[in-house]
């Protein structure tokens, strides 16, 4: 388990907003060293694929991060050495299923959209 303190008011924010609303359950793909980072490929579902993109946030397992890379059935993210101590990811391999939570603002974005259609 991953946890935080709860951001208070005038906190600075290091990272993108994870309220820990999980949006599903996906597959860890591959997992491989990347000089001092990891790099983990995970499973791109159809209902999580309108909300990833190269460069925006997303939380595995409690854990904000960015994604890295984005294909048609995955997508990748760097897992760097500070957030390998202080976390879980770094006991993360193949075949592990994470919990995902898109990110807000994506998810915002999705259902503005949907509704011009």
């Amino acid at each position: 388990i991953n946890l935080e303190r709860s951001l208070m008011l005038g906190d600075e924010l290091g990272g993108h907003l994870v309220t820990g609303h999980v949006d599903g359950v996906i597959n860890a793909v591959d997992i491989f060293s990347d000089g001092d980072s990891l790099r983990a490929r995970f499973d791109l579902p159809k209902w999580l694929a309108p909300f990833v993109a190269s460069k925006c946030s997303i939380a595995i397992d409690g854990v904000s991060l960015t994604v890295n890379e984005v294909k048609d059935h995955y997508f990748e993210i760097n897992i760097i050495p500070h957030t390998r101590a202080c976390t879980t990811l770094d006991k993360l391999s193949a075949g592990t299923r994470v919990n995902v939570e898109i990110d807000m603002f994506a998810r915002y974005v999705e259902r503005s959209l949907s509704l011009r259609k």
